[in-house]
């Protein structure tokens, strides 16, 4: 019982509600609509309907039957069919939440993350205008080098790691020498 109150003090402890107040500000703002007044931030993600919207404003049809009803097995459907569509979006898989993460409100920190995730990938979409959320992922800078740039780089000596030239031991004398006596 201790193992399980300490896991749940650190799975806690990453939760940063500024974080939540952000990506709700930016889900709202996607949405067009406030989230329910009075509600808290994961009451108000856990039947999946916010997510679904979203990933449908941001990607059109991603989710095509979102259930507005039915029981625990409808709402985990919900958030399933979110996770699929943000990783054909460009979510990566490490980034997407599991589903008890926010249905059983075990990770809320990790949901926050996933919608961080999101909103880093709505870069990568010519398509959509913004607002965005979090920072500009990097794009890539290939070079290319000529085979005799590369063959130039061959003759160079790395001193990354230094250079031992002209160093030795000798000279080194700390103490009295080492006496081995034999035969005694």
């Amino acid at each position: 019982m201790a193992l399980e109150r300490q896991v749940r003090a650190k799975i806690a402890g990453k939760r940063d509600l500024e974080k939540d107040k952000e990506a709700q500000y930016w889900v709202e703002e996607v949405l067009g609509e406030k989230f329910p007044a009075g509600v808290l931030y994961e009451d108000a993600l856990r039947d999946g309907l916010i997510l679904c919207k979203l990933i449908n404003k941001l990607e059109p049809g991603a989710v095509a039957k979102i259930n507005t009803s039915g029981g625990q097995f409808k709402m985990m459907e919900n958030i399933n069919l979110f996770q699929q569509a943000i990783k054909k979006y460009g979510v990566p898989d490490l980034d997407v939440f599991q589903t008890v993460d926010l249905y059983e409100k075990k990770d809320i920190a990790q949901v926050t993350s996933t919608i961080f995730a999101l909103g880093r990938a709505c870069y990568k979409h010519p398509e959509f205008n913004g607002p965005f959320l979090g920072p500009k992922p990097a794009d890539e800078c290939k070079r290319n080098f000529t085979d005799e740039q590369l063959n130039a780089g061959q003759a160079i000596i790395g001193l990354q790691a230094g250079t031992n030239k002209g160093a030795s031991q000798a000279g080194q004398n700390i103490g009295a020498g080492r006496k081995i006596i034999l035969g005694k």
